[in-house]
């Protein structure tokens, strides 16, 4: 038993001078080529590079055309990225220059008045469909967050920070606030001279 355990251990130092020795062998077989030989392997080894460059300056123009057609589609977006809406507000203009001539033709204001009404109408739609809503307020406790305050009045008929008169709407697109509503803010008696209270915490 002992005698074929050494014989065991013995077996890889055996495998490893061997493996040393091919290697010293192909180190020197390098050393050892004629000068045709390595001539040969130096033009190899150039012909290798050149592919090597020819495929980056090709990967280089492919990466360049990526970027410029990307460029160019952006453009084309941008210039273009009204145009459902436009196309939905078409009918309206129609309308709006319909109604002009028959208030000219038949010299009626109710004629007008209806045209814009109907202009009016198909505007909002256009616009709802893009994500528009309008802000509540009129009646709406005052919200820093939506509303903008620009003066304030006594009103006993509502609890002072009502909104009693709206002076010009505001809107969200798609929930997100891009014109506050400037309103008309109820106050007690007692706070005048006072300003409206509270800021907007949310980031829209």
């Amino acid at each position: 038993m002992n005698e074929g355990n050494v014989e065991t251990q013995k077996i890889p130092v055996r495998n490893d001078g061997k493996n040393h020795a091919e290697a010293d062998s192909d180190a020197k077989s390098l050393q050892e080529m004629s000068r045709d030989e390595l001539l040969e392997k130096v033009d190899e080894a150039l012909k290798a590079a050149d592919k090597n460059y020819d495929l980056y300056v090709r990967s280089q123009a492919e990466l360049e055309n990526i970027k410029k057609r990307q460029k160019r589609e952006k453009e084309d977006w941008l210039k273009f990225a009204n145009e459902s809406l436009i196309k939905a507000l078409l009918p309206s203009l129609d309308n709006l220059e319909k109604a002009l001539e028959h208030a000219d033709n038949e010299n009626s204001g109710d004629a007008l008045k209806q045209g814009v009404e109907l202009t009016l109408k198909g505007i909002k739609d256009a616009l709802a469909k893009s994500g528009l809503e309008e802000v509540h307020a009129r009646g709406e406790a005052f919200d820093p967050c939506f509303h903008e305050a620009v003066s304030q009045i006594e009103d006993p008929r509502v609890k002072p920070g009502t909104i009693v008169e709206e002076l010009q709407k505001g809107y969200l697109l798609n929930k997100r606030l891009i014109r506050p509503a400037m309103v008309v803010v109820s106050r007690s008696g007692s706070s005048e001279g006072e300003g409206v209270a509270g800021a907007c915490e949310t980031n829209h």
